[in-house]
């Protein structure tokens, strides 16, 4: 970097002061040479002193070397007239060579200007380059120039450069060897990929290329190419890992361009027994059953339609061995390599669909064996309850005494408990097998709970506080709202703890679409493992052994949501754990349509 040193207003570079004595003391020198040549009357006057200091000029400031020209030959003309005159021949002579000076000086400053303005522009191009530009030796490496734009791409200073190679730069070994030798080969090189290190010492992607414009010196052009290598890696760590994902994937994966295979992975060659190379470039439609072609081949030519439901779309394909295979399929279009194509996901449901098909199968069987079993059960009970109630309704008759009559009683009881579990069951199977109609009218919730109530004398088994209006009505099946209201209100108060207390409350808006009765007790509560499981059949909400305490099985619960949900409602629960549970009836406001009445 020159330095500049303050003169009056200007400042003035060390360089260019350097230029400016030696200028002004050549000159002098000149003149004095001249001045004491021509008073001693040495001889010839050496007119070509003059060069020295007006081509020194005229090179590094050509309009001022005119000047300085015509300066010289002035003076030298002036000379020559105070110590020549007379002689016109000299004089002559004399104001050749002075007019010389000029014509000498406007020839060089001509051509200076022209080679100025040539190399202005080089160096303005070699400046503001969008390119990194070095100029090396060939021999021994040594970088001798470079550009702005190559020090802000690898960190360096000019000063930095100044004392390294060019070898120095690069990150790898290999790519260092293959530069010397493409530099050996005497030919120009463009667009070696390799990697310099930066000041910081971190790896930099660039795009070398390199001509020689002169006998050892070459110039590089330096493109920083580091974010495109960057996104080519990352791109090609990501078709690597799209490749892991859907090699090892377990759903089958087929990508079809018009209409033709293009890729399967394993998954896919699994489920059809085909192989890649026997399903590359053909038709999927072949593998297609029958009767679900025309339907795949509309979704696959629009995947958008499909996009749209919420629902899977499930075809049947054809395995290599004829075997018929049920997969659920998903369309998503995608771009491969810039072409359009179709991404089809497929997950196989075959053996899903054959163990559901056996679980209806099975629940088909269990329903037909609780209705022969709850059938033969209730036969021989028949017999029973007759002789039971005839010794009990006259039994003077039949010699039966007292303690025999409470014995009996309590027979007669159990027997009646066993029917009501009986028909339970029988009208669980029926509610399962979906053959039971609902019966809509409009009745009083208020009524039918206190009806409920009353025949159940539940006020003499618990505190009970209702919290319903006089003039709500239901719209539903009456006979089967009582059972699931009577169900909900017998389990409140047999598992509530003494002092019981039960609340059965309306907690809806007119806002509402649904209907919400709650009843709260302070029992024995559910546990939250539980609560998805008091409404299967045989589950309690409770232990074995309160369950017998309570004489409960575990059915009315069941048939209750069942009654619920063929209203198009739902029962939810919310219960503490010896604290107490409420147990809510969701119930339409208005009759679904199509409902019976």
């Amino acid at each position: 970097m020159d330095r500049y040193g303050p003169f009056s207003r200007l400042n003035i570079s060390h360089t260019e002061l350097v230029r400016l004595i030696v200028i002004v003391s050549l000159t002098i020198s000149c003149v004095v040479i001249t001045a004491v040549s021509l008073s001693a009357n040495i001889g010839t006057i050496y007119a070509q002193l003059f060069y020295f200091p007006i081509l020194y000029a005229t090179y590094f400031y050509p309009r001022r070397g005119l000047f300085l020209a015509g300066i010289c030959a002035v003076v030298y003309e002036i000379l020559a007239y105070v110590y020549l005159f007379p002689d016109t021949g000299i004089l002559i002579y004399t104001t050749g060579q002075a007019v010389l000076f000029i014509c000498i000086a406007a020839v060089v400053a001509h051509f200076t200007e022209k080679v100025n303005a040539s190399e202005a522009r080089y160096r303005s191009i070699f400046e503001t380059s969008l390119l990194g530009i070095v100029l090396f030796d060939q021999n021994s490496f040594a970088i001798r120039m470079t550009n702005h734009h190559l020090s802000q791409m690898l960190g360096y200073t000019p000063e930095e450069f100044s004392v390294m190679t060019l070898p120095q730069l690069f990150v790898s070994k290999e790519e260092q060897r293959k530069f010397f030798e493409y530099l050996g080969s005497s030919e120009d090189v463009n667009n070696f990929e390799t990697q310099f290190f930066t000041r910081n010492q971190e790896p930099l992607w660039v795009n070398l290329s390199w001509r020689r414009v002169g006998e050892n010196q070459v110039s590089g052009s330096v493109i920083d190419i580091n974010q495109r290598k960057c996104a080519e890696q990352t791109a090609d760590e990501n078709y690597t890992r799209y490749q892991q994902v859907t090699e090892g994937s377990p759903t089958c994966i087929i990508i079809t361009r018009d209409q033709k295979i293009v890729y399967t992975n394993p998954a896919f060659h699994h489920f059809s027994g085909y192989d890649a190379a026997e399903l590359a470039g053909k038709d999927l439609l072949p593998l297609i059953h029958n009767d679900d072609k025309a339907d795949f081949r509309n979704i696959s030519a629009h995947p958008d339609q499909q996009n749209g439901k919420t629902d899977k779309v499930e075809y049947r394909f054809l395995s290599k061995n004829g075997e018929i295979r049920l997969a659920a399929a998903f369309f998503t279009p995608i771009s491969q390599k810039g072409e359009t194509s179709l991404l089809i996901n497929l997950v196989d449901i075959t053996e899903k669909e054959q163990l559901k098909e056996r679980i209806m199968q099975d629940n088909e069987r269990r329903r037909d064996i609780m209705s022969t079993v709850a059938h033969e059960l209730r036969t021989p009970l028949q017999p029973i309850m007759g002789y039971l109630n005839l010794l009990t309704e006259d039994p003077t008759a039949y010699g039966v005494t007292d303690e025999t009559r409470v014995i009996l009683d309590r027979c007669a009881k159990s027997v009646d408990r066993e029917r009501q579990i009986i028909n339970q069951m029988l009208e669980l199977s029926v509610l399962d097998a979906g053959k039971i109609p609902l019966s809509y009218s409009t009745f009083s919730a208020e009524g039918m709970i206190q009806s409920i109530i009353d025949a159940g004398g539940y006020e003499t088994k618990a505190d009970l506080t209702v919290d319903v209006p006089k003039n709500l009505l239901f719209d539903a099946d009456a006979g089967k709202i009582s059972t699931v209201i009577e169900s909900m209100l017998s389990n409140a108060v047999n598992y509530s703890k003494p002092p019981r207390k039960i609340r059965i409350s309306y907690q809806s808006n007119a806002s509402d679409k649904m209907h919400r009765l709650a009843i709260q007790d302070n029992g024995i509560g559910i546990t939250n493992t539980q609560l998805d499981e008091i409404f299967e059949p045989f589950q309690m909400p409770d232990s074995g052994t309160i369950s017998k305490k309570y004489d409960r099985i575990g059915l009315s619960l069941s048939i209750a949501k069942k009654y619920v949900q063929m209203h198009g409602g739902y029962i939810s629960v919310d219960s503490i754990v010896n604290l107490g549970s409420t147990f809510t009836i969701h119930l339409p406001k208005t009759r679904s349509m199509g409902e019976s009445v």
